[in-house]
């Protein structure tokens, strides 16, 4: 882990230390753990908001770190075909391969390092699965899905995938090439991801060395997150303590910083985390199972549009997969 690596950091463009005397670090308010559970046909994910208040992630919503698991021959699990309608789905696979399509005839293969950005807008019916290849001989799994929030003025946008490439995110260096960053959405020190958003926000996936510090320019109109995919150290001036699963909430300020602890486990060499933040879009969320409006009416509308067959029809060939309706008011965040 990761699938995206370079042999060489000092070779890539470097982000400078922010100057602290001028720009304020951002504090830490609060750190918090995942707990775990099963998503889809049963595998295993970490709820990297659970617990934390919604005004602190908007404009995130959701968010699970999928596996990692090293899976038997057999083994590999996806999802059922689910609705989404409202918000925009971010699936990052960090190792692995996962197949996807929808009911308007999109979809494709994402795999080690490749994001796929799929804007549900005003609906769709969707599907995530491992290739058949991957069921037959098993194999490695480990991603991240995040849900942004739309404005009330984009909820019924038509839908719209991209499909961003490993190649495609930016690759950085801290000032010190002690961190290598993957800039999938936003801008960090004028270089740009190639993320494409309604919502301003940023994702950066940073590899941190054990002992390395990783301070980063950051917006100060944006909120702050950094969720530890695996290993060990702090967070903020004050040196928070994180591992593996846990969710730091900064407060407000100019500079974001991690730090590895000096010794890591023999199986995470380095600290990695996901860095991101976003402009809160401060509107009435309402949200339920694959749905995220702004009212409860908006459900109430988007659920019978579902079972209408308004936010689209299973194609013929996939309909011994899975009964739709399974997704609609079953536990938790039911329908991916």
């Amino acid at each position: 882990m990761p699938a995206v690596t370079v042999d060489d950091t000092l070779a890539l463009p470097r982000v400078p230390r922010p100057d602290t005397a001028v720009l304020a670090e951002r504090p830490v308010r609060s750190v918090t753990t995942a707990p775990s559970g099963f998503e889809g046909e049963g595998f295993p994910v970490r709820r990297a908001f659970a617990g934390v208040e919604m005004r602190d992630l908007d404009p995130f919503i959701h968010m699970d770190q999928m596996g990692e698991v090293e899976y038997a021959p057999g083994e590999p699990k996806g999802t059922p075909w689910h609705p989404h309608r409202g918000f925009e789905t971010v699936t990052y696979i960090i190792d692995g391969i996962f197949e996807h399509s929808d009911s308007n005839g999109g979809g494709g293969v994402i795999t080690d390092g490749d994001t796929q950005w799929m804007t549900a807008g005003s609906g769709l019916l969707h599907i995530e699965a491992p290739p058949e290849h991957l069921v037959v001989s098993g194999g490695l799994f480990h991603g991240v899905q995040l849900w942004v929030n739309l404005p009330r003025a984009n909820k019924f946008n038509p839908p719209r995938y991209q499909d961003i490439r490993a190649r495609e995110a930016a690759l950085l260096a801290s000032d010190d090439g002690g961190a290598l960053l993957r800039v999938i959405a936003g801008d960090v020190a004028g270089h740009a991801g190639p993320g494409s958003t309604f919502t301003p926000i940023s994702l950066i996936h940073a590899t941190v060395s054990p002992g390395a510090r990783l301070s980063i320019p950051w917006r100060p109109d944006f909120n702050a997150l950094a969720y530890v995919l695996a290993g060990e150290g702090t967070v903020g001036a004050e040196g928070r303590p994180v591992h593996t699963g846990q969710l730091a909430v900064y407060g407000s300020g100019d500079v974001l910083t991690v730090t590895a602890a000096q010794r890591q486990d023999a199986r995470t060499p380095e600290l990695e985390v996901l860095i991101l933040g976003g402009r809160p879009i401060r509107e009435p969320v309402a949200h339920y199972g694959p749905f995220v409006m702004n009212t409860r009416a908006e459900l109430i509308q988007a659920v019978e549009d579902f079972q209408a067959g308004r936010l689209g029809v299973i194609p013929a060939e996939k309909v011994p997969h899975t009964d739709p309706g399974d997704t609609v008011g079953g536990s938790g965040q039911a329908g991916r």
